[in-house]
């Protein structure tokens, strides 16, 4: 979850706040100028979401495309790899269909778009404009604490991902 604030009193004010809670956070990050800065911050970091993405994507599309390839040259008998003999093309049709696999996982990758890329442009705009941003993760099956986020009044507050 980002919490974005106005001044950087308030962030420092939550940042004390949020670190003395029970359960203690996962993560606490402070994003704005002087701070960490956003793009290393892989929770708010499109490149890093697309790149992880076409690596899952990678783990089933490589196989995928091996056994079509495989079954493909089985299936049509042609002979485009007959320079390598019988059973060699076969494998290399195999391993023109892992290559394609690699290949669309990009393209898998970057054709998707959610709306968790809306909210992260969203909170790059608020951070342009001058507003700093507080990244709190709380620890599995805890609960945020509400109460203490709207002790200094937080321009808003931004769900991401499973939070």
């Amino acid at each position: 979850m980002a919490v974005v604030l106005k001044q950087r009193e308030q962030l420092e004010q939550l940042q004390a706040l949020l670190s003395q809670t029970t359960p203690a956070l996962a993560q606490l990050v402070c994003i704005g100028d002087g701070e960490t800065p956003l793009e290393r911050v892989d929770a708010l970091n499109p490149a890093s979401k697309r790149k992880l993405r076409q690596r899952r994507m990678a783990l089933w599309l490589i196989p995928f495309g091996f056994v079509a390839g495989l079954t493909f040259t089985y299936i049509t008998d042609l002979d485009t790899f007959a320079f390598a003999g019988a059973w060699s093309q076969h494998l290399l049709g195999g391993v023109a269909g892992m290559l394609s696999g690699w290949m669309g996982s990009f393209a898998a990758a970057a054709s998707v778009s959610s709306s968790e890329d809306d909210r992260l442009r969203s909170l790059r705009n608020r951070l342009d404009e001058g507003n700093w941003l507080l990244l709190a993760e709380t620890v599995a099956g805890a609960e945020m604490p509400w109460s203490v986020l709207q002790q200094v009044r937080p321009l808003a507050v931004v769900r991401l991902g499973d939070d």
